[in-house]
């Protein structure tokens, strides 16, 4: 049988080199292979991905509102009931939106919501109003209609979706 440990070796070698005689000529990987570059490192999110970390971003901070607007409430009053009913509507959305997002580890996105500094979370919450979500609600469905034409058809339908879900909210906030 053959030694086949040269072999090997050769093969290692020239793998580890490659780089070393790019360098060495001045030359990109990209200039010797079609294709990304797979020396400059991770390449840029696609846009759908982007646009979906957005979406996110605004779905976090639309639960956050709803949060802030039921902390003065006793969840017993039916006033907070129908809140809360929202605020669930929305955090299946984010669990929806969440689900189709998917990024290799160690990837970070504008999804990921920002932690208020201490200093912040010792100052009052601001109060949120009823015309303040109608107007979230209102503002969040026409952001989601304006994406439908820049993402691809399973995207843009759980987007339109959505919107109509927001649609529906402006109405049951009393808009």
């Amino acid at each position: 049988m053959p030694d086949i440990a040269p072999r090997r070796r050769i093969l290692l070698a020239s793998a580890a080199t490659l780089p070393l005689l790019f360098a060495t000529a001045g030359c990109r990987s990209s200039d010797a292979f079609t294709g990304p570059d797979p020396l400059a490192g991770r390449p840029r999110p696609a846009p759908d991905v982007v646009t979906l970390a957005a979406v996110i971003a605004a779905e976090e901070n639309l639960i956050g509102l709803y949060r802030t607007a039921l902390a003065p409430y006793s969840a017993a009053t039916a006033h907070a009931r129908d809140l809360l009913a929202l605020l669930a509507q929305h955090e299946q959305h984010l669990t929806r939106l969440r689900a189709r997002l998917i990024q290799p580890p160690g990837t970070t996105t504008a999804a990921a919501s920002p932690r208020p500094s201490a200093k912040e979370s010792a100052a009052a919450p601001e109060r949120v109003t009823i015309a303040r979500l109608r107007a979230a609600e209102r503002a969040s469905a026409a952001g989601l209609v304006r994406r439908l034409a820049t993402v691809e058809p399973a995207l843009a339908q759980l987007f339109a979706s959505i919107a109509a879900s927001d649609a529906t909210h402006v109405t049951a906030l009393g808009g």
